[in-house]
Formats: C-alpha cells, sequence, structure tokens
C-alpha cells in the first residue's frame, strides 16, 4: 500500500509545530510533523510520500528527498500541492492500492474519481497514534501466568 500526504492540510489539522517563529517556522515545523509520522509508522514510513505545496519550500532544498525513510516532495512544478497529489493519483499504476490522507475537497474528490481510498488529516492522524498506543500497551502487557498444563509440561521436561 501507498500513502499520500497532503503535507500542509496534515500540519494543521495536527497541530504539530516546531519551535522556531520567524523565518524557519515552517522547516520546523514540516521537520516536526515528519518526525512524528516516521515514529508513529516505523518502518512503514517507506510506503508514505508527504507533499507540499512549494511557496513555503526552502531554498537549496531539492524537489524530492527522504526523511526517515518518507519521500518528501515539493509541488514546485505544480501549481500546487493538490495538482501534484491529483498527478500522482493519476498517474498510479494501482489506485485502489492508495490511501490519500487529505481533508481538501479537490484531493478527495480526486481519490475517489480512481477509486483510492481518502482519509481525513486529522482521522488519519488519530488512527496512527490509536495504533501506537495499542502497540506499546501490547508491549508491556504482562505474559500471562501458564496454567496447570504449562506448568506440567515444564515439569516433565526437566524431570521434576
Amino acid at each position: 500500500m501507498k500513502i499520500l500526504v497532503d503535507g500542509y492540510n496534515l500540519l494543521h489539522a495536527s497541530g504539530i509545530f516546531g519551535g522556531v517563529r520567524g523565518a524557519g517556522g515552517f522547516e520546523a515545523s514540516r521537520r516536526a510533523l515528519l518526525d512524528e509520522i516516521a515514529r508513529l509508522t516505523g518502518p512503514a514510513a517507506a510506503g508514505v510520500t508527504v507533499i507540499f505545496d512549494a511557496a513555503d519550500a526552502p531554498p537549496g532544498l531539492p524537489d524530492r528527498y527522504q526523511h526517515a525513510g518518507i519521500d518528501v516532495r515539493f509541488a514546485r512544478h505544480h501549481a500546487s500541492a493538490d495538482a501534484l497529489i491529483e498527478d500522482l493519483i493519476e498517474d498510479h499504476d494501482s489506485p485502489t492500492t492508495l490511501t490519500v490522507v487529505s481533508s481538501d475537497n479537490r484531493v478527495i474528490a480526486a481519490a475517489r474519481r480512481r477509486r483510492a481510498k481518502p482519509v481525513a488529516s486529522a482521522d488519519w492522524l488519530a488512527g496512527l497514534k490509536a495504533a501506537a498506543r495499542a502497540a506499546a500497551d501490547a508491549a508491556d502487557a504482562k505474559p500471562p501466568e501458564p496454567g496447570a498444563e504449562g506448568a506440567g509440561y515444564w515439569k516433565d521436561y526437566f524431570g521434576l
């Protein structure tokens, strides 16, 4: 499965902002968002592409780069991130395997036209956080005490 994320849409829905104000603020916020996505998706980050509008792209950064396994793109040669996302949906060989994360009606309509799965930004992030909490809870859970049959097995095994 491939996940396309409308970067600024998710950034605003998430409330994640870097601690920097002023000129470096957008860059710090983008980095904080990408770090959070990488943390929540773990190894699955390799299947995530985050697309940002180019108007606020930092000078010197390429149109495309990797951040902790995430494919990051700036829509420098498109009118907007929405236009690039629409092109990526249109060009995908198997759009039914795509999840498109955005709350923008234009992007949602483009996803539905190609039978990709649209997910509202806040809902996608909430789902990632819930899955991460569940995984952490499962890792912290104490294994069950062995029953009588388990104790009998180990007594036989060790000749007790």
